[in-house]
């Protein structure tokens, strides 16, 4: 029998580190050196005596956001799923980030309101302390720890294309990049490529030129645009470590989700978001207003009263996206894709760097299968990424159809579906049990189907009559 979405989603997210890897190739060559790139790399130095990324951003990483990542100032969160596996892959990894400055405080104290309504139910404490933490300072310590590896080096230069053997099924041999400050492009030969160029891969237009197929592409509309802005943590305007406010989309409700992260350097980072005509700016005195107006009392609080540091920036993004590498009947050896240049999400999930994590994870159990990857389309890889893709996308995407401005797209069954769901988000507010198994899902600790038992269904209803009861005998004293 075959095994079950959920449960193949579980073998991918395994926390134990593979203990049988082989070494399968000579070179593989990494195109982006962000998070998809570097967590693939890592696995590769596994398999490869060599692994090169080329990277186009020549910055220093601990500097700040990268221009080859737009949306790196603004709020990034690592879910558990992907903490997760950058202990799998670095059984240290946690401890030394915190060594290096992450927050390792009140780490349990995180405020969570859904329709202006404060969740009341309570998690289990974690086994280790969550990283709550800036883009950059996040992939600053990755790269460093990939780049322990000694088969592991960075080149920085722009991606020009991939090099592909004769003929007209001719696998993917090697890619081509224009070093950074210009110069003659460089040739790299490789046994394995791996595209992680983020949301503009140009993957489909390079596999195209060469006479293969495109992999097809999803998109919403998500419209999605919000503002994030960095303020001097100060236990005298509020001692607020991790709040996240979420309004859901209703006919007296306008949908906006806010959040306040504790980072390091002793800040809090602040996001306010809306969708479609709804644009925070960047006028600081807008930015103010919105907290106070839309979001609970902190959020107004830290905006009015804290030390804003530098100004508020802005971001927006016009759709999700996928590519469906696993559908292309035609495709060459030698080439894979993760992260972003797979799929990008609504980023107010919190769902692309933990995914980009779970697709090294496919990476090394289809590298541990034993292909022949100059002569073998890697479609055991793109099969497993498909489980992650799916999983993530389903969260999301079932959740941003709610909005007005999302007509068309909707799956069939999605009406019951997105009753169900808000029955099991009504009960998380006030029930331990739901609210654990609600989060274990969105923190892509479990796949989604962990949420479609009748039992967990009949409770949430059963809690939610109960609690709608106690509010009307409430209300009518």
């Amino acid at each position: 029998m075959a095994a079950s979405a959920a449960q193949r989603f579980a073998e991918i997210n395994t926390p134990h580190p593979p203990t049988d890897a082989k070494i399968l190739m000579r070179r593989a060559v990494v195109l982006g050196g962000s998070m998809a790139g570097l967590m693939a790399a890592r696995v590769l130095s596994d398999h490869a005596d060599e692994v090169v990324i080329v990277e186009r951003d020549d910055t220093d990483v601990t500097a700040g956001p990268r221009p080859g990542v737009p949306q790196g100032s603004q709020v990034h969160a690592l879910l558990p799923a992907g903490q997760v596996q950058l202990d799998r892959w670095w059984p240290d990894f946690t401890e030394r980030a915190i060594a290096a400055g992450a927050p390792d405080e009140g780490r349990n104290d995180a405020k969570i309101f859904i329709n202006d309504e404060l969740r009341v139910a309570t998690e289990p404490p974690p086994a280790k302390p969550i990283l709550i933490t800036t883009r950059p300072f996040l992939e600053a310590q990755v790269r460093a720890r990939v780049l322990e590896s000694p088969k592991v080096r960075m080149v920085f230069g722009r991606a020009e294309g991939l090099l592909f053997a004769d003929g007209p099924d001719g696998a993917v041999v090697g890619a081509r990049y224009v070093p950074a400050g210009g110069g003659d492009p460089v040739e790299l030969r490789a046994d394995l490529v791996v595209d992680a160029m983020g949301r503009a891969s140009s993957l489909n237009d390079w596999l195209e030129q060469q006479g293969w197929p495109r992999a097809p592409m999803q998109r919403m509309p998500i419209k999605l645009n919000y503002a994030s802005a960095l303020f001097q943590r100060d236990p005298a305007v509020s001692d607020t470590w991790i709040a996240i406010s979420q309004t859901t989309p209703a006919k007296d409700r306008v949908a906006r989700i806010g959040g306040v992260s504790s980072v390091e350097g002793d800040r809090w980072i602040m996001l306010v978001a809306g969708y479609d005509d709804d644009r925070p700016s960047r006028d600081p005195d807008e930015f103010a207003r919105r907290c106070r107006e839309y979001f609970p009392q902190m959020f107004g609080d830290i905006a009015e009263r804290g030390t804003m540091i530098g100004g508020v920036i802005t971001y927006h993004q016009a759709d999700s996206r996928r590519r469906d590498f696993d559908q292309v009947e035609r495709l060459p050896a030698g080439i894979v894709a993760a992260g972003d240049a797979v799929a990008s999400f609504n980023p107010v999930y919190g769902q692309g760097m933990t995914s980009a994590m779970l697709h090294a994870s496919c990476l090394s159990e289809w590298l541990r299968t034993g292909p022949d990857v100059t002569r073998e389309p890697a479609r055991g890889y793109f099969e497993r990424v498909r489980v992650v893709v799916d999983a993530a996308w389903q969260v999301s995407t079932f959740a941003d159809l709610g909005l007005p401005h999302i007509t068309s797209g909707q799956p069939r069954g999605y009406k019951v579906i997105r009753w169900a769901s808000e029955v099991i988000l009504k009960a998380s507010m006030t029930d331990d049990v739901t609210s654990q198994r609600l989060n274990r899902v969105t923190t892509m600790l479990d796949h989604p189907n962990a949420l479609a038992s009748p039992g967990l269904l009949l409770r949430a209803l059963r809690l939610n009559l109960v609690g709608g009861r106690r509010r009307a005998v409430s209300s009518s004293r």
